[in-house]
């Protein structure tokens, strides 16, 4: 099982590595989801997120795609949409992945996985703040 702190990982290159682990068989268990980093503008991000939260099927409303506003439940939403969601592999994978706010059950990282972090240079956006911002209150 690895468990990793997601804390100032940038988004798209945490999920590849953790997407390639589950469907090579590993557990893998992400801690601090919310402080996790979209790298890009603010505005357009939340306005990215937001348009996709409001898509809708023609046909029946209720086929449209769920995209959650709490931190732990769209980062596995987004590592999802990584994985061949529609073959018994992906779907393995997907139930291998593990993801929390915060640290209820005071997991420590059990190691490294090749990332980047942020590095405090480019604008960008946390989970927690990206969550928030499309009507979170937690």
């Amino acid at each position: 099982m690895l468990v990793i702190d997601g804390t100032d990982y940038v988004f798209g290159r945490l999920a590849t590595q953790v997407a390639k682990k589950a469907l090579s068989g590993e557990e893998v268990h992400i801690i601090n989801a919310e402080k996790l980093v979209i790298l890009g503008d603010k505005q357009a991000i939340i306005r990215k997120f937001m348009k996709r939260r409001q898509q809708v099927s023609k046909t029946n409303p209720e086929h449209a795609a769920k995209w959650p506003r709490v931190p732990h439940l769209l980062v596995k939403r987004m590592i999802r949409g990584m994985l061949p969601w529609k073959t018994k592999r992906g779907k393995d994978a997907y139930r291998r992945i593990v993801v929390y706010s915060g640290n209820p059950k005071k997991l420590t990282a059990s190691g490294e996985i090749n990332a980047k972090k942020y590095d405090g240079i480019a604008k960008h956006m946390t989970i927690g703040e990206l969550c928030s911002s499309l009507g979170y209150r937690g």
